[in-house]
């Protein structure tokens, strides 16, 4: 690994163990870089903020959406100490970043605690056979329906 990207994983590594020895939440960080310098940062914060979505690489993303006023990461980089879950995953996805590197695996992250595997699971699954009960309640009347009058605003930044 070449010696800038070997820092920058670090410097997530470093922050998850700050974080592992707080009370913010738990022992995960990640770093947005662009144009070889950190333009977001993130935790995980889910335990301190209430919030199950608050995990580090999505805070980072937050963090660097706000720095550089724009929801697309086309450019950038994330550096995360640990292999991304699912949700943070999708997350990266709809950022557009660019590459992902990560230290530690979904192995590393079960064995202390946190583990994925009912996700991976669940995902594939046709819907009525997930754990989690979904139900389609399809309106009697849509009108107007919110998706056409996406396609027809003036407004629409299309994603």
């Amino acid at each position: 690994m070449e010696r800038q990207s070997e820092a920058f994983m670090q410097e997530a590594i470093a922050m998850a163990c700050g974080n592992a020895q707080g009370v913010r939440g738990g022992p995960f960080g990640a770093v947005v870089v662009k144009d070889g310098r950190i333009v977001g940062r993130g935790v995980n914060e889910v335990t301190s903020a209430n919030d199950p979505t608050a995990h580090a690489e999505v805070q980072a993303i937050r963090d660097a959406c706000r720095h550089l006023g724009d929801f697309r990461l086309t450019d950038c980089d994330v550096y995360t100490s640990c292999e991304p879950c699912p949700m943070c995953l999708a997350a990266l996805y709809w950022a557009r970043v660019r590459t992902v590197y990560y230290g530690f695996d979904r192995d590393d992250a079960s064995a202390a605690g946190f583990d994925d595997s009912l996700l991976y699971e669940e995902i594939p699954k046709p819907i009525g056979e997930r754990r989690l009960k979904m139900v389609r309640l399809e309106p009697a009347s849509a009108d107007p329906n919110p998706f056409e009058l996406w396609r027809e605003s003036p407004h629409r930044t299309d994603y």
